[in-house]
């Protein structure tokens, strides 16, 4: 059989994508949302209040793609590699990086909160009183090992799904795809299945992100509507810290990690993600982008069975920002209400923060509740200085979502080069430009290249076995003849 005359040829497929890509008019009228919603927020503050509903349908709609997008990743990245083992190292290797990389942010926090100590000359405000507890209370719920492992275990299989739960979720996952694993051809049709969903699943998702300036519209106007400009000049130098503290992690140390590990620049990478980190920007979530993160990464060569443990794993045990905030915050709050914690405070604070942190992604109000919760149990007499910071909150939540998002992309490349699971050749062309991400529907420019003609005369192998799995888009999973390069490994 021969090819039609008329296909274009796959080198062109870039180009064609380029062409057809209209999703820069999308982040442009994010930027003008945010414009619009500081100038709403200012000039009409009860009207920027009320419409802080845009910003939370927004982000609800994309957190309700969270759950199938993680099942459908695990399931498919698991479900295609051979060995138990290798997902095993991949994941303990991710802990391990985990565990250390949070130790190194909150010892960061620690440095720069000792050197400016920006609530040396405050004093906690009367209306401020209470508010501390009350944040704590909310943090109770979740934290405790008891109450965080109980937590883990959904009610049933459908519950992990629809309760939000990222945990459970990657619980459930696991356990699907190990067992998808075992059951060896008998599995085939279950991968094709998810696949499937999984189409449907970004489908839906491109339709949801076209809202995007909707959502950063409502969301800015009412946080600029809320605080105002005067909530934070005593505190801008708590607020100036954090960024720079955060830029100084970012580069200074994920960046040479980055180099020395993979040889790749961090600078790149995050002009690669400089979408992601707009609507990170314009929501105050890195949630958000958790779905195009994990195309992004395997669209820049990290297998699926890789991406698919690191990505959602990270985003609730790798939170560098939040552990940066906690410390520098806390340190804030300790001076502000007259109690200077000595050395041997300070350490043993961050000892417990950085079990505090390992939370906070099932705690509601993320950083700001920990941090109350973390106060309550180790140092209750400062809980009440809490309400210090509660205005400015949400503005030092930018710089903590974007580090957040930027420790867990690194990560990926990193626990990817250290399993030889990145095609790192392939990772500098992504990032140098020459192998261009499709924005318009988040599908890999590769993945719609026609497979090969099988014996059964269809197009797409039969044997899911047989696919070359880490070179599928999460976008648009079609089957591709396996290549020298395989999610099949066998060390």
């Amino acid at each position: 059989m021969t090819a039609p005359l008329d296909r274009a040829p796959v080198t062109d497929l870039p180009a064609n994508n380029k062409g057809r890509d209209r999703t820069h008019w999308l982040y442009l009228a994010v930027i003008f949302a945010v414009i619009a919603g500081v100038i709403v927020g200012l000039t009409a503050p009860s009207t920027g209040k009320s419409l802080t509903v845009l910003g939370t349908v927004f982000v609800n709609l994309i957190k309700m793609m969270i759950a199938p997008v993680i099942f459908c990743t695990i399931v498919l990245g698991i479900g295609s590699v051979r060995k138990a083992a290798a997902v095993g190292k991949v994941g303990g290797l991710a802990l391990a990086y985990f565990l250390t990389m949070s130790s190194v942010a909150l010892g960061i926090g620690l440095i720069v909160g000792n050197l400016l100590s920006p609530g040396r000359d405050l004093h906690l405000r009367p209306g401020a009183v209470g508010s501390g507890a009350a944040l704590a209370g909310q943090a109770a719920e979740s934290h405790g090992i008891a109450g965080f492992i109980q937590q883990i275990i959904p009610r049933s299989l459908p519950s992990a799904l629809t309760e939000g739960n990222v945990l459970q979720v990657l619980l459930v996952a696991l356990l699907v795809g190990f067992a998808v694993q075992g059951l060896g051809p008998a599995g085939e049709s279950i991968l094709r299945a998810v696949e499937n969903l999984q189409k449907l699943v970004f489908k839906v998702l491109v339709m949801v992100l076209w809202l995007a300036p909707i959502g950063a519209f409502g969301a800015i106007a009412n946080i600029v509507a809320t605080t105002g400009f005067n909530a934070v000049t005593n505190l801008l130098l708590l607020m100036a810290g954090f960024y720079l503290t955060c830029v100084v992690f970012v580069f200074g140390v994920l960046g040479v990690l980055l180099r020395i590990v993979s040889g790749l620049s961090i600078f790149r990478l995050l002009r690669y993600l400089a979408r992601e980190y707009l609507l990170i920007f314009a929501t105050s979530s890195s949630e958000v982008v958790l779905p195009r993160l994990i195309t992004k990464m395997k669209h820049l060569g990290v297998q699926s069975s890789t991406v698919g443990v690191v990505v959602p794993t990270g985003y609730s045990f790798n939170l560098d920002g939040t552990a940066i905030y906690l410390t520098m915050a806390s340190l804030f709050i300790a001076d502000a209400m007259g109690h200077r914690l000595t050395w041997g405070e300070q350490i043993a604070l961050l000892a417990f923060m950085i079990i505090a942190s390992k939370g906070a992604a099932g705690v509601s109000g993320a950083g700001l509740a920990t941090l109350a919760g973390g106060l309550q149990a180790h140092r209750p007499e400062l809980l009440d200085g809490v309400g210090l910071i509660v205005g400015i909150d949400r503005f030092m939540s930018e710089a903590r979502s974007l580090t957040n998002f930027s420790g867990n992309a690194v990560a990926t490349i990193l626990v990817a080069s250290w399993t030889k699971t990145i095609d790192l050749s392939k990772a500098d062309e992504v990032l140098r430009g020459r192998d261009p991400f499709d924005e318009s529907t988040m599908v890999d420019p590769h993945d719609e290249e026609p497979p090969a003609a099988t014996p059964h005369g269809g197009g797409v192998p039969t044997n899911p076995a047989l696919c070359d799995f880490e070179q599928v888009s999460l976008g648009g999973l079609v089957g591709r003849p396996a290549g020298p390069q395989r999610a099949d490994v066998d060390g």
